[in-house]
């Protein structure tokens, strides 16, 4: 069912944001209703540059306390949404992305959406970069190691050394 809403709501949307744009049109001017969209376009471009970078610092400022992060990599993805929205031309795209910058509006999607939500893996900040550390690499001189293939050069073995 919900589907279906949302299916005939993208096929909807051209529909509703060319009315959208003959009323605004009707009542501002075409002049005006251009100016609007540009400036909507400029300004989605603006608040996800800002909005993109101070998620990404709260998801790193996350994952490094040991949490995972993903509240802030919703937002993220939500604050990614928004400025898309605002930078494609219309009305109604404009409105839905503009709500999506709100971070109460956010946090209302993230709890509707939270128990959909699987975060899997590990290695998250400094633990996967101590996990790195503690790899031990074996180093090997010419002399400890010899060929066993007798099937033709060994890889290991310099080829001017034959």
């Amino acid at each position: 069912m919900t589907r279906t809403i949302v299916g005939i709501f993208f096929l909807l949307l051209p529909l509703l944001e060319i009315a959208g744009f003959v009323v605004v049109g009707s009542r501002i001017g075409a002049l005006a209703t251009v100016g609007l969209v540009i400036a909507s376009a400029v300004l989605g471009a603006l608040l996800l540059r800002i909005q993109g970078i101070g998620a990404l610092r709260r998801a790193q400022i996350q994952a490094q306390a040991g949490g995972a992060p993903d509240r802030e990599i919703v937002h993220g993805a939500m604050i990614v949404l928004a400025g898309l929205l605002l930078i494609i031309p219309g009305f109604i795209t404009d409105i839905i992305g503009l709500l999506l910058f709100l971070p109460p509006v956010r946090d209302l999607a993230w709890n509707a959406i939270r128990s959909r939500i699987v975060v899997v893996g590990t290695g998250f900040g400094m633990r996967g970069a101590q996990a790195r550390r503690e790899t031990k690499v074996i180093d090997l001189d010419e002399q400890d190691y010899r060929e066993i293939n007798d099937n033709g050069p060994s890889p290991w073995r310099r080829p001017d050394a034959e």
